[in-house]
């Protein structure tokens, strides 16, 4: 379906209108959570360092539930008259965003670069939270329960990012790899 299409049928108290445009924002969530899952396994499989076994095995967690949070958002999309695109060519063909960036490195850096990472994904499911809160309280509740989980990721990642005194070491970071070597050197 293309963003303008509308479903042929949607929830009950929805317009097809508002259910298409519900679809649309939750393809987007869709890709984001799928990319996510994708990169939380990317990095799992290249931190290297002193940290290691502590950052990879904090990430495990967070893929299943990112991947439990992207089933959730394409089972909501089919019960809204769309059709759940999963696969990577769709993701790519719409993603707004670049591939992560940083490939074999400190855990650490890693931290500094997914800091940013969901940053972004937080952003964008608030941005969907205020819209589609408009129209759909049951895909806002949706939407709501997974920022619950992946602002409590972003915690546990900051937790190693952040100094005694509350500096976060990404705080001036603009890019994945801004973030990665900040982290990478205390933020110093």
């Amino acid at each position: 379906m293309s963003s303008s299409a509308r479903p042929k049928y949607t929830v009950p108290g929805l317009s097809t209108q508002d259910g298409g445009r519900v679809i649309d924002l939750l393809r987007m969530r869709l890709h984001a959570l799928n990319d996510l899952s994708l990169t939380l396994k990317h990095i799992h499989w290249n931190v290297v360092g002193p940290h290691f076994i502590a950052v990879h095995e904090m990430l495990d967690p967070q893929v299943d539930r990112v991947r439990d949070m992207a089933d959730d958002a394409a089972e909501r999309i089919s019960a809204l008259g769309g059709v759940p695109e999963g696969t990577p060519g769709a993701l790519v063909a719409q993603r707004t965003w670049d591939d992560y960036s940083v490939g074999r490195a400190d855990a650490i850096a890693h931290l500094g670069a997914l800091d940013l990472v969901y940053t972004g994904i937080i952003e964008e499911h608030r941005a969907a939270v205020a819209e589609v809160g408009k129209v759909d309280p049951v895909t806002e509740d949706l939407l709501i329960e997974h920022l619950r989980s992946l602002e409590q990721f972003q915690w546990f990642v900051r937790a190693h990012l952040e100094s005694s005194g509350g500096t976060l070491a990404t705080a001036h970071a603009h890019t994945e790899r801004q973030a990665a070597e900040s982290a990478g050197d205390g933020g110093e």
